[in-house]
């Protein structure tokens, strides 16, 4: 009898290890796919278009980016950079040609990174958001940014 309630405790117990591997695994594909279109929605279109109040629904106000660009340093507030958005020629209005793709995304509970290439004017960014679950939203926190040859 010993032997029958050790096994049947065993095997609750490894059969709950299973259930609560299988909902991680769900969940984060989940958020993967919620971060995918936060991407592919937003922060893309809004690039792309000059959106700046399309931007500023997926940053959380206290973003820092930092990076290189051309082989100088890079360093701006969110504030800065969507000033920088909003006064320049978009590359929808342009006429030149963008492009943005999805690497990976990797999410773990709240916290989650993608990595993306971003193509636009004579630039290629390869880049690297950092992204924080708020209040059932994710949101860029940082963004880590480098123009690379093509």
């Amino acid at each position: 009898m010993k032997t029958f309630i050790i096994t049947a405790l065993l095997s609750c117990w490894w059969w709950d290890i299973q259930a609560q591997k299988k909902m991680t695994m769900t969940t984060a594909k989940k958020d993967s796919l919620a971060i995918t279109q936060v991407l592919e929605e937003y922060y893309f279109k809004g690039i792309y278009t000059g959106d700046v109040p399309q931007l500023q629904k997926i940053y959380h106000p206290g973003t820092l980016l930092f990076g290189d660009v051309k082989g100088q340093p890079y360093a701006k507030t969110l504030a800065q950079y969507l000033d920088g958005v909003l006064h320049r020629q978009s590359p929808k209005d342009s006429g030149q040609p963008f492009k943005g793709e999805i690497l990976e995304v990797r999410a773990v509970r709240s916290i989650a990174v993608a990595e993306v290439r971003v193509k636009m004017y004579d630039f290629h960014y390869h880049e690297f958001l950092s992204f924080h679950k708020i209040d059932g939203q994710w949101l860029i926190v940082s963004k880590m940014i480098s123009d690379i040859p093509e």
